[in-house]
């Protein structure tokens, strides 16, 4: 890679070079996930703020130097990372809030967050010379990983629960990965393909697993940095579910730091759904997320239902050493968020997405985020990704289609109503 790397522990600390461990620490099995660590100093040697300012490319390569990929390492043709920062002017007066930014994932390649940790996985693959590359996913990481592979004519085979939304599952069929309709849980999928994967030897990109994910999600940090000129927001509000998003921010923020480009982390705050809600549960009464049990996932938020988050370490650490916390909200609340980003800035949200808006409203009426602060709302995905949803928001805010005659007096007499 033109530079060292370590994988550390999160759980014992271990350090291990990348060829003696292909996912996780082994003394813990299946959930001695790794933390990539760079020498930093190397690093400032290729890249700087300065030189990022010269930088004509606008993805996520751009930050290649503080990825763990070799230099010349082949990436994906579509155009990964940068996705806008937007000044949401109406939302800040309706909270009474200094600023709120919306960070819009829903604008990725495949629409959304997932295809940023997708695109570190491919060339992680390629790099180890994988021929077929697996995953379990809700949806969006499965949608990600398949239209990725497709630019890329690397074979893929996506492990989904069969209640996916429908326009999901529709993206993996069109971009022609093997999918496997699991007839059960997330969970259930996500066991299923970490069998298949050790069965098979294919790569694994599975969330709370493979270390790199990490990697590839934390550039959503270092974009947001950026593009608000190195000022840090006081607050960064990321729905949660496996949790390997919030942990995915918190390391950009703390390489930042490192690199010396930043001189705070703000505090983040993991926003749940009430229905799974188990980081919540275990950050509110202090519980040990290596032995909770899991709970059994109900919302309709489907990219953030998780019975047990499998980046749970990551995603806690992200909000106890940041000073954050965790908010869970109905689902209810979701789809009055995504109603509200819809016509607050223009945002077109699936529940999951909405739910750290929601969890913005909930901390503001609490009390709990305060009036002069800057804050930043990820939203992780599309609203095209679950119409079924969307519609069930439009038609709990009131809102109909007039039905009308192909004549214009139909329209006077509905025109007529608003005088």
């Amino acid at each position: 890679m033109g530079r060292d790397i370590n994988l550390k522990c999160v759980i014992c600390g271990k350090t291990y070079r990348p060829d003696q461990v292909d996912y996780v620490c082994p003394d813990h099995g299946t959930e001695g996930i790794l933390d990539v660590q760079y020498d930093y100093d190397a690093i400032r040697k290729q890249i700087s703020r300065a030189s990022l300012k010269q930088n004509p490319d606008t993805t996520i390569w751009r930050y290649k130097p503080l990825l763990p990929v070799n230099s010349d390492s082949p990436v994906p043709p579509l155009a990964v990372g940068w996705t806008p920062l937007y000044d949401a002017v109406n939302l800040a007066q309706r909270l009474e809030l200094k600023k709120i930014w919306v960070k819009d994932e829903g604008r990725q390649p495949t629409a959304s967050f997932k295809d940023r940790a997708s695109a570190l996985a491919i060339v992680k693959a390629r790099e180890r010379g994988t021929e077929m590359i697996t995953t379990a996913s809700t949806g969006n990481a499965a949608a990600a990983l398949s239209g990725l592979c497709a630019a890329m004519n690397q074979k893929n085979t996506i492990f989904v629960p069969e209640s996916a939304p429908q326009a999901k599952i529709a993206q993996l069929l069109a971009f022609g990965s093997t999918v496997m309709l699991v007839r059960g849980s997330y969970d259930e999928a996500f066991d299923l393909c970490m069998q298949a994967a050790a069965e098979y030897g294919w790569y694994n990109r599975n969330t709370g697993y493979n270390p790199y994910m990490t990697e590839g999600k934390k550039t959503a940090a270092f974009e947001i940095c950026e593009q608000l000129d190195w000022q840090v927001p006081d607050r960064i509000f990321v729905s949660v579910g496996d949790g390997c998003i919030i942990g995915g921010i918190h390391k950009g923020l703390k390489d930042l730091k490192a690199m010396g480009w930043i001189d705070e982390i703000p505090a983040l705050v993991g926003v749940q759904a009430e229905g799974s809600s188990f980081l919540y549960q275990a950050w509110k009464h202090d519980e040990d997320v290596l032995t909770k049990a899991p709970v059994q996932p109900r919302t309709l938020a489907d990219s953030i239902s998780a019975g047990l988050p499998r980046d749970r370490l990551k995603a806690m650490a992200a909000v106890r050493e940041t000073g954050g916390e965790f908010i869970a909200v109905s689902d209810t609340e979701i789809l009055t968020a995504m109603i509200d980003l819809a016509r607050g800035v223009g945002v077109f949200s699936e529940p999951a997405g909405a739910a750290a808006y929601a969890g913005l409203v909930r901390a503001v009426s609490e009390g709990r985020c305060p009036r002069d602060e800057t804050v930043v709302v990820i939203n992780t995905g599309n609203g095209l990704k679950d119409i079924p949803a969307a519609m069930t928001a439009v038609e709990q805010s009131g809102t109909r289609p007039f039905q009308v005659e192909p004549r214009l007096e139909s329209v006077r007499q509905i025109v007529s109503r608003w005088e």
